[in-house]
């Protein structure tokens, strides 16, 4: 019997998702206009990780006694810190692409998450395939043409076609210009993006693996927080030993660090973790595209950014891979297969399915 639409399941993910894409871009534009002004990428990661680790320990302290929640075991700790591991360098990564390049770029290749996503899901026998059905082979096709799309992105970036300082005359006396790309170091940022994009992809379905077993949101992203921030820490001392780089100025990179630590490392998780846990890994990674909107956007506003014609037609065959595999998804659905990140109506929500256990063992 099919699912009732739901407030709750159905249109409260999407509006907390699209939000959540926005902060996410707001917060990239505020670390990139902190760079400009000389902060360490190493050592913005290290700070706002430890911001929202100092906030997260009371509430998660408070919260763990004043509620049920499951516990602990050796098992689910060793895989929180490996999520630690994971989306740190992640966020290493991703950093320093964008202290190459710019927001615009690591939105760009972003849309990658969702292709990469299901790769790995195949890989991990948590999605299903069949030659001959429609679905899947949506899917495998729109996964390798997101995969082509990202190395256009990075291997070239071209001439911009939004700038104030280039009139549109100037295309078109030089034709040949949209051929050549100005600048080496977008190549570097490309391969430092598409790194970090895969290790995001690889921490979505290893949390909903977590989530699986330890339905606790924010327990989970507590322990993860604390991770990333004794890694992160290890590889900024090793990055930027000067103590001078450690030392924040009372200006955009403390606003900067602050707003990521609060607005990010803890309430962007939080969020996708909610999200992860209610709707799955596919799912939430369909929402990234909107970020390529978003960051022009801001780009071209705040920080004086060019859009690069690279950008425009790399983004545009990541998007057309990308609702392929997006068309293939909703027709395995009508098909009803089961999937990672198509929770099926027949589960009970984990945390009542715990409680459930919970009373019964106590009767």
């Amino acid at each position: 019997m099919a699912r009732g639409w739901s407030f709750y399941r159905d249109f409260l993910p999407a509006v907390v998702l699209i939000g959540n894409e926005c902060n996410d871009m707001g917060l990239l534009t505020l670390f990139k206009a902190a760079t400009l002004q000389g902060m360490d990428n190493h050592v913005f990661v290290a700070y706002a990780y430890a911001v929202a680790t100092i906030i997260l320990l009371p509430i998660t302290f408070f919260s763990r006694r004043t509620r049920e929640v499951p516990p602990l075991n050796f098992s689910i700790i060793s895989k929180i810190v490996l999520l630690g591991v994971i989306g740190s360098s992640s966020q290493i990564l991703g950093y320093a692409g964008i202290n190459y390049s710019s927001p615009t770029l690591a939105s760009s290749i972003g849309n990658l998450v969702p292709a990469f996503t299901f790769i790995l899901a195949v890989i991990c026998r948590m999605e299903k395939l069949a030659a001959k059905s429609r679905s899947s082979q949506a899917k495998v096709m729109g996964s390798i043409i997101s995969i082509a799309g990202a190395f256009v992105l990075t291997l070239y970036k071209g001439i911009p076609i939004i700038n104030s300082r280039i009139h549109l005359s100037s295309l078109l006396q030089h034709p040949i210009n949209f051929l050549k790309s100005e600048d080496a170091s977008w190549a570097i940022a490309g391969i430092l993006l598409v790194g970090d994009y895969f290790l995001a992809s690889i921490w979505y379905i290893l949390q909903v693996d977590i989530l699986k077993m330890f339905p606790d949101e924010l327990t989970l992203v507590f322990f993860y927080n604390v991770t990333a921030t004794i890694l992160s820490t290890v590889v900024g001392l090793f990055a930027a030993p000067n103590p001078g780089a450690w030392k924040i100025r009372l200006d955009i990179s403390l606003i900067s660090i602050v707003c990521s630590g609060i607005f990010g490392k803890l309430m962007s998780n939080v969020v996708y973790a909610w999200s992860l846990h209610l709707k799955g890994a596919v799912y939430v990674t369909s929402f990234k595209p909107l970020q390529i909107v978003i960051s022009i956007a801001m780009g071209f506003m705040f920080l004086d950014d060019a859009l690069y014609i690279g950008s425009v037609v790399g983004a545009v065959i990541i998007s057309i891979g990308l609702y392929t595999v997006l068309w293939g998804k909703a027709a395995e659905e009508e098909e009803g297969v089961g999937s990672l990140g198509s929770p099926t109506t027949e589960n009970a929500p984990l945390l009542q399915s715990y409680r459930t256990e919970t009373s019964e063992k106590n009767v």
